[in-house]
């Protein structure tokens, strides 16, 4: 992406007086579908908030926690820490990566007693981005109208770690002319897992046909979830398999970008357009 319109490559905070935000970009919003990190900042911008995307973030560290790579872990984690740790608040719109600051980093630091409270000052502020516009802000998010009829898949780290669960449902409901379908097994693993489909392929496929058959069983024309991890490896199953469903970042969907290509259909966004 272009620095002067990548959303991790920082920005000065926007007009509007309340808390100041910083936007925890994910690696692969920032390296694949951009559109979710501007959807993300209409969305914090039109809910009162002043935002900032610095340029020092990096990965959350979840790749090597995972892989019991700790050392790298705790690196990757102090620079995250010093990135973010003069907001107010910091959001990500991903469960993951949120899951990792909020739950993990002070595990890292567990032992290490200059780190650690740093790592609980940022934890304690740290959200995913839908639960943070419901539960802390409370905000009227004035969706637009989509004709359509959506299911939507319960990402693993937002819903174990952070109790994401409601939150996106309610958003919907304020969506003129869409139709929720649940699936019969919303909240099962779509077998991503990050590295877990690298290590255990032939699991990780047999999970995602599972959520693939579930998907299309709804007649849902447009899947929708919160972590573009899982709607990467859906949508990506659904593609090869024929189906037709259209897999989107629900913060695209509730920010009014729905014009873009769905995910794995082409670009989502002209960068050089953006801003």
């Amino acid at each position: 992406m272009n620095d002067h319109t990548s959303p991790a490559a920082g920005s000065a905070p926007g007009p509007a007086s309340g808390p100041h935000v910083g936007l925890f970009a994910t690696c692969l919003v920032d390296l694949m579908r951009p559109s979710v990190g501007f959807a993300t900042v209409k969305l914090l911008e039109d809910a009162g908030c002043r935002i900032s995307v610095p340029t020092a973030q990096a990965c959350c560290g979840q790749p090597a926690y995972n892989s019991g790579d700790s050392r790298d872990a705790r690196d990757i984690a102090k620079g995250v820490i010093e990135a973010f740790e003069g907001f107010d608040y910091v959001v990500a719109p991903s469960g993951s990566c949120a899951g990792m600051i909020s739950h993990h980093y002070p595990r890292l630091f567990q032992e290490d007693s200059r780190w650690r409270p740093r790592a609980e000052a940022l934890a304690a502020k740290t959200h995913e981005l839908i639960s943070f516009l419901v539960d802390v802000l409370k905000a009227e998010v004035a969706a637009p109208d989509l004709a359509a009829t959506a299911t939507y898949h319960d990402s693993c780290s937002g819903l174990r770690e952070l109790g994401v669960k409601t939150q996106p449902r309610d958003l919907l409901a304020r969506v003129g002319g869409l139709t929720l379908v649940e699936g019969k097994i919303p909240e099962t693993c779509c077998g991503f897992g990050g590295l877990f489909c690298v290590k255990y392929p032939d699991i990780s496929e047999k999970m995602v046909d599972a959520k693939a058959d579930d998907v299309i069983a709804t007649g849902a024309d447009l899947l929708l979830a919160g972590d573009l991890g899982c709607l990467v490896n859906m949508a990506g199953r659904l593609k090869r398999r024929g189906a037709s469903v259209q897999a989107r970042h629900l913060a695209e969907v509730l920010a009014g970008m729905t014009d873009l290509p769905a995910i794995g259909e082409g670009p989502a966004d002209d960068q050089e357009d953006a801003g």
